[in-house]
């Protein structure tokens, strides 16, 4: 199977210490849509901020490159490696 690309918009929240945590991420079908999405979220209830990324790789082995950054929204953590 060839390689796929996954667009995913993803926000971030506060946790009881106040450290950023991130939520529930979303699939998209495209970059716009993620991107949409993300500064949608970043406005939502209890949200700091939101990142839309994207991710390619096979599906079938589970092999994946690591996450682009498409854009971040609001307050998000300096660090995101760990997409």
């Amino acid at each position: 199977m060839s390689d796929v690309t996954y667009y995913v918009a993803l926000p971030f929240l506060t946790d009881e210490d106040g450290s950023p945590v991130a939520g529930a991420a979303e699939e998209c079908q495209s970059a716009a849509a993620a991107l949409r999405r993300a500064e949608i979220m970043s406005h939502g209830a209890g949200h700091t901020g939101a990142v839309a990324f994207s991710r390619s790789g096979d599906p079938m082995t589970g092999e994946f490159g690591d996450a682009k950054l498409l854009r971040s929204f609001g307050d998000v953590p300096k660090d995101l490696g760990t997409l």
